[in-house]
């Protein structure tokens, strides 16, 4: 009876020592293959990552490279010159652009200037220039004073104005929504009894304003 307990009880072992090996090899079969499948998804991802930091790359790339290109072909410069009377402005301007000025030399705008890349549109309701100039018979202070309320209600910064060439005359620099439904950045300056002015209405043109406009700018005061 002893031998066949024995036996008996070897049997029970082994199928247990069997069963605990299947699960053991089972689970890690299945850790085996959880590893792998997220290693390969871990790759994936890492893969499809590195390709989109590739693919962005080369399009900024390209866009400075384009960006280079069309601000190399804004020059060099071409030159607007107003009347004596006036004070003899001069105003530059990338080469890329059309310009149409009217002198009337009389009137409430003696000098008003358009400024456009390839063309200048006809100025109907809603036309966005890349520049406008005027010389305007009217005030500095009265034109200045126009935009309390938008500074007010902060619609628009003003701030002190000397231009690059023409350091002993202050005006000022208005940025913001300077004409209704327009945002951009306007230029004030005294000039004898009349007022200068010079703005641009959108602002995608504010970085040429700023950096090929104005440091070229001036006029006799």
């Amino acid at each position: 009876m002893r031998i066949i307990k024995n036996e008996k009880g070897q049997v029970n072992s082994l199928v247990v020592w069997l069963a605990l090996s299947l699960v053991v090899w089972i689970v890690t079969l299945g850790f085996a293959a959880w590893a792998y499948l997220g290693r390969q998804d871990l790759k994936n991802n890492v893969d499809k990552k590195a390709e989109t930091i590739a693919t962005a790359a080369v399009e900024k790339a390209k866009a400075d490279k384009d960006k280079e290109f069309a601000q190399r072909e804004k020059e060099p410069l071409k030159t607007y010159k107003g009347s004596a009377a006036f004070g003899s402005i001069s105003i530059k301007f990338p080469k890329t652009w059309s310009a149409f000025v009217s002198e009337t030399n009389t009137g409430s705008l003696p000098i008003d200037g358009k400024f456009h890349p390839d063309f200048v549109p006809a100025e109907q309701s809603g036309t966005i220039f890349a520049l406008r100039v005027q010389v305007k018979a009217a005030s500095y202070d009265g034109e200045l004073k126009q935009f309390d309320s938008a500074a007010k209600e902060g619609k628009v910064k003003v701030s002190p104005f000397r231009a690059a060439n023409v350091k002993d005359v202050l005006g000022a620099r208005i940025d913001g929504e300077i004409i209704s439904q327009k945002r951009g950045a306007m230029i004030l300056l005294p000039l004898r009894d009349k007022t200068l002015k010079i703005w641009v209405e959108s602002e995608q043109f504010v970085g040429d304003f700023n950096n090929l406009i104005l440091p070229n700018l001036f006029f006799i005061p």
